[in-house]
């Protein structure tokens, strides 16, 4: 665990600061909690909800699409607003799954360190090693989070819960938060051919309103494109999001099971970009 990212994190029992000690983080009071041999902490306690993970299954397929590329101009736009915001130095990338796209970011920004908050323990054992600056913290995001407030320069939100309250809290003032959502036409043609739960998420209007009181609007910025994807492509993009829990609706897992060719869809994603008030 890489000691900028423990220096920001707080214990989820009494809120003092954690220090490494063995194969643990402990606070001043006691409170301890292992690290895995993966490389990420689990801060979760008794009394705080574990929320709803994904499945180890859905992080297999959620890496092996993401290794493809095909979303690759969504990281290069992440990383840019992100180095925009002017030599970051810590970057906390809330529901960051995989650390896929908190990876391509530091990747770019070099001054950087960066902690990926997520429920899912499978989704952090990746994350834990998909960079070198890199921490990995098991937590649920609509609970207050165990860090420090005022600690990041930029909070990244790439299609996870938004909790505006953390947001604003954990960001120093003025800092950026810049939150991706599936654009308008994002894979339309899945939808219309294989029946999937409705993809495209908020406008980037909605998630300005839904902030508002915490963030003033900076800009949106899209990137869309089209990719011919093979059938394996189709599949581990269906199994990688929720869609994974309906196979037996209206005869999903069936319709994957008989994909052969190839598909072209749209890729196309919104990043709305939002500074903190106060």
């Amino acid at each position: 665990m890489p000691p900028a990212v423990v220096n920001a994190l707080r214990c989820s029992v009494c809120a003092e600061p954690l220090h490494p000690e063995g194969r643990s983080l402990r606070c001043v009071r006691r409170h301890s909690f292992d690290l895995a041999k993966q490389g990420y902490v689990n801060l979760l306690r008794a009394g705080v909800d574990a929320g709803t993970a994904d499945t180890g299954e859905m992080v297999a397929a959620r890496a092996d699409f993401l290794a493809t590329g095909r979303y690759d101009p969504l990281v290069k736009l992440l990383a840019r607003v992100t180095a925009a915001a002017g030599d970051p130095e810590f970057v906390v990338d809330a529901g960051a799954g995989t650390g896929h796209y908190l990876a391509g970011v530091l990747d770019r920004v070099e001054s950087a360190w960066g902690l990926a908050l997520d429920v899912s323990a499978p989704a952090l054992r990746r994350a834990a090693k998909a960079h070198p600056r890199i921490g990995a913290v098991v937590w649920n995001l609509w609970e207050p989070w165990p860090v420090a407030d005022g600690v990041a320069d930029v909070v990244l939100d790439v299609f996870a819960p938004r909790n505006a309250a953390e947001f604003h809290r954990v960001l120093r003032p003025g800092g950026l938060l810049a939150v991706a959502t599936p654009g308008a036409g994002h894979l339309r043609e899945l939808v219309s051919e294989l029946g999937l739960l409705d993809i495209a998420g908020d406008k980037a209007d909605r998630v300005a309103e839904s902030l508002a009181g915490h963030f003033e609007p900076a800009g949106v910025e899209t990137t869309r494109h089209t990719a011919t994807l093979d059938a394996d492509e189709v599949r581990n993009l269906v199994l990688m999001g929720p869609n994974a829990h309906h196979l037996h609706r209206d005869g999903l897992g069936d319709k994957l099971d008989a994909l052969t060719g190839g598909v072209t869809v749209t890729i196309e994603f919104d990043v709305s970009l939002l500074r903190r008030r106060g």
